[in-house]
């Protein structure tokens, strides 16, 4: 998918990390919400914010 997606600032208040319950930032070139204390990024599909580990990409 080549469309951006917007993410409102309440969901992004709304959501943590589901390692470490810590904040979230969005990526929005990337198109992934990134956990900073897990060094974890989690995709953003269709408007959806896909919080599950498994699917998450390690940040380098």
């Amino acid at each position: 998918m080549t469309d951006h997606v917007v993410v409102e600032r309440r969901m992004l208040e709304a959501l943590v990390c589901p390692v470490t319950q810590a904040q979230l930032t969005w990526d929005a070139e990337r198109q992934e919400l990134i956990s900073k204390a897990a060094n974890l990024a989690f995709p953003v599909r269709d408007g959806i914010p896909i919080m599950l580990v498994s699917e998450a990409r390690p940040l380098e």
